[in-house]
């Protein structure tokens, strides 16, 4: 299909979520901005916190990883099950016990302020890391599908893509995602569903027999025995639960939409919603992927990875099917690329530079620091793209979950210490902690084949890196009655 006539879709896309931003967005103040005034539908909130969750590297790397895997990410999907009880009967009551709107204000209740910023500057670093990542991924393929052919370089693209996304969120933060995200995470998956539809029709296969054919071929497997692998099943699902606990729960940008819901009964229905529906959608994508790889084989196609499933579209399908692709791909993207940026725009005003603190800021005054803050992110995510643009990974979610596992780490042990215990921390000494825990797992990273011989340390580094911060702060801290 013309680059042209794509470029045209997500013109009109762009558009329409300019529209739903604008009608959203015009009696928004910097409550609706931060908590969406918490009016928000818990339904709506479940519903769109699906494209949040998966992203567009869901989208692309997952389906690219099943003919090498398997389906063995099922088992991180199953761990994160457990992961998001958790969050909806321990999180969630704290939060709103608390009645906060930044969910690391809890740790300066709780252990200090220097630790309280040393969180949130720990979810900064994190959530920009990885959200990041997640857009350059998407901006690649746009840019090779459609832009490379309308002659636009890379960093015109990432601008236009993130002048956009600034435009529709910049004045009604999370009121406009929730009404967003609903509306783009319906175009995900009715686009994941087209797209299994078409690939089943051009393998002349059923549901039954194309099942067959992956057991065949060793791509429906799920659970991976080897004690000594990264993705042994214990691992996974044991990694997958705090995967979902600190990137969900102890995450500003997911619990800023669930705690814009009015009660706490409501926000746990829409946690457990999300869960249920999240086992649902993640097998789709598995099985999807299974069927490109079928797919690939049957056409002599080498590309593999995040490429399998654009070269299979483009190469391939129908225009029809390409221009869904599209609007899937873009609909896979927003959602975490949008509620991000309102995320870490949030939690520096709020956490670093201490706005809600501060009386003598009037609210035009803290309006016109939430935009400058937004803008700056907004600048931040361009040159971290150009950065990944150069390092250009081959798989993307591998690249996210291990930055994930350094610096959501230090999150897990500071949330752990203070829900846990009731010990006081020397709350000047606490960041110098957070910050040894990960430095000490980058260290195992890099020696663990002389430190561990055959033995791999996959996603449970993410625990591990909690556990060291949890036992630093014990060491620096003592029982309450010795304050």
């Amino acid at each position: 299909m013309s680059p042209a006539i794509l470029f045209i879709v997500v013109v009109v896309y762009f558009g329409l979520l300019l529209a739903v931003a604008w009608r959203t967005g015009r009696q928004a103040n910097n409550a609706s901005f931060f908590i969406g005034n918490r009016s928000s539908h818990w339904m709506l909130v479940a519903f769109g916190m699906i494209g949040t969750s998966l992203s567009g590297v869901t989208f692309i790397s997952v389906p690219g990883a099943v003919g090498h895997d398997g389906f063995t990410y099922f088992q991180i999907i199953l761990g994160q099950f457990f992961g998001y009880l958790v969050i909806a009967f321990v999180l969630l009551p704290l939060y709103y016990r608390v009645n906060l709107v930044s969910i690391y204000h809890f740790l300066d209740l709780r252990l200090g302020r220097r630790t309280y910023q040393a969180g949130a500057a720990f979810f900064i670093l994190s959530r920009t890391l990885g959200a990041t990542a997640r857009l350059y991924l998407v901006v690649r393929i746009l840019q090779d599908a459609i832009l490379d052919g309308l002659g636009l370089p890379f960093w015109l693209t990432t601008a236009f893509i993130l002048l956009m996304i600034v435009l529709y969120t910049y004045r009604g933060g999370v009121k406009t995602l929730i009404w967003t995200d609903t509306l783009q995470t319906s175009c995900m998956l009715g686009g994941l569903l087209i797209c299994i539809m078409f690939v089943l029709g051009e393998l002349h296969l059923n549901l039954a027999d194309s099942w067959l054919q992956l057991q065949t071929q060793n791509m429906a497997r799920v659970f991976s025995t080897d004690i000594n692998s990264k993705s042994f099943f214990a691992k996974q699902i044991l990694a997958g639960m705090f995967i979902a606990i600190a990137m969900t729960g102890l995450d500003q940008e997911m619990m800023q939409k669930t705690i814009s819901v009015k009660t706490l009964r409501d926000a746990q229905k829409n946690i457990l919603l999300l869960s249920f529906i999240m086992l649902i959608v993640v097998l789709l994508f598995l099985y999807l992927g299974g069927l490109l790889s079928l797919f690939a084989s049957s056409v002599g196609m080498s590309d593999g990875g995040d490429k399998l499933f654009p070269g299979v579209v483009f190469g391939y399908l129908p225009s029809t099917v390409q221009i869904l692709f599209i609007i899937a791909l873009i609909s896979a993207l927003f959602p975490s690329a949008d509620g991000a940026l309102t995320a870490l725009t949030s939690s520096f005003c709020i956490d670093i530079l201490g706005i809600a603190r501060r009386p003598e800021l009037d609210e035009a005054t803290r309006t016109r620091i939430r935009h400058r803050v937004h803008l700056s992110f907004a600048g931040v995510f361009l040159l971290l793209i150009m950065l990944f643009k150069w390092a250009d990974n081959p798989s993307m979610i591998g690249l996210i979950l291990k930055l994930a596992a350094f610096t959501y780490g230090p999150l897990l042990g500071l949330f752990s210490f203070g829900i846990l215990t009731q010990r006081v921390v020397r709350d000047r000494l606490a960041p110098w902690v957070a910050l040894a825990g990960p430095l000490l797992c980058l260290l195992l990273d890099f020696y663990q084949p002389a430190l561990l011989g055959a033995y791999q340390i996959g996603l449970e580094l993410l625990v591990l890196n909690g556990a060291l911060v949890f036992a630093g702060l014990w060491c620096i801290s003592a029982p309450p009655s010795k304050r």
